[in-house]
């Protein structure tokens, strides 16, 4: 059976051919090459300088722009955090189960940091317990990260609450790092937009949210299930009868539900500054990550 990695690499290597790989690869080069996440002291600004290093408020106090500056490190520390409770084991929008979406996202994110000498490290867990892995090098480590979520998501595991892993995050990690988070569609609250502009505060945040399964099939396909096939909460695993879904009203207030979940998830996590990206399978993970990369590079 061929190792979670060699998998990331081989759907890597199928956008290689559609140019998409390097670009990919350029993205995250482009994003953080030469700057250290660790600030260093302000100086004036010289024509050729990024604009998005202006600190503006140390700008409007001098009079003059002054640019921001690092401490020239070699590497950086990337920190994947995800969810490894039962909620990742449902299924995603494209049919396949999330955490197959989210270690094949981990693992391209991981890879291009490997690739570019950074360190990762892992945090996961549930709402009852958070593991985490140091940061290292090399592919070796990358594979036991990647294998540690994969074998630890299970219907049989505890809920899902990515609050549980980021508030661990805030509480132990020291120094700044980048975050990439994997997770589900998180509700928005005060305390979680609280967490969040915590964290951001510190580090600098990447978020990939993949996307949940559809209410039924049987609306979007108009093809009615059989009989014989049952579908199951993972909250509680109570059973999700397919009729209901096929009503009009039904299916309307849902997709209203979801539109108001998705659109206050996304007013808090900009509120705090955090680039997000959605992906609905792994089919959507290169074009995902590429366009979330870019996206965080523009908010500079």
């Amino acid at each position: 059976m061929a190792g979670l990695l060699q998998r990331v690499k081989s759907k890597m290597a199928i956008f290689a051919h559609r140019k998409a790989r390097g670009m990919l690869d350029g993205e995250y080069g482009s994003v953080f090459k030469g700057r250290s996440l660790d600030f260093d002291d302000l100086r004036g600004y010289v024509p050729g300088d990024e604009v998005r290093d202006i600190d503006w408020k140390a700008t409007a106090r001098h009079g003059s722009p002054l640019i921001r500056r690092y401490a020239a490190v070699r590497r950086q520390t990337v920190l994947l955090v995800t969810d490894t409770g039962r909620n990742m084991a449902a299924e995603a929008r494209s049919g396949e189960a999330k955490k197959d979406i989210a270690v094949l996202a981990l693992g391209v994110l991981g890879y291009l940091a490997h690739r570019h000498g950074d360190l990762v490290g892992l945090v996961c867990g549930d709402s009852t317990a958070t593991r985490s892995l140091p940061a290292k090098g090399g592919e070796a480590h990358l594979e036991r990260l990647l294998g540690h979520v994969d074998s630890h998501t299970s219907l049989d595991a505890a809920a899902s609450r990515i609050q549980e892993q980021l508030e661990y995050t805030a509480r132990t990690i020291k120094g700044r790092h980048l975050l990439f988070v994997v997770a589900d569609e998180i509700a928005a609250d005060d305390a979680m937009a609280q967490l969040l502009r915590r964290l951001r505060a510190q580090h600098e945040i990447l978020w990939l949210t993949v996307r949940d399964a559809d209410l039924a099939p049987y609306p979007l396909t108009g093809q009615v299930p059989s009989a014989e096939v049952d579908y199951c909460s993972v909250a509680d695993s109570a059973l999700l009868p397919w009729q209901p879904a096929a009503s009009a009203a039904v299916k309307a207030a849902y997709t209203r539900a979801t539109a108001e979940r998705d659109a206050a998830r996304r007013a808090m996590l900009r509120a705090a500054g955090i680039t997000e990206g959605e992906v609905a399978g792994s089919g959507d993970v290169i074009t995902g990550l590429f366009a979330l990369l870019e996206r965080h590079r523009r908010a500079g």
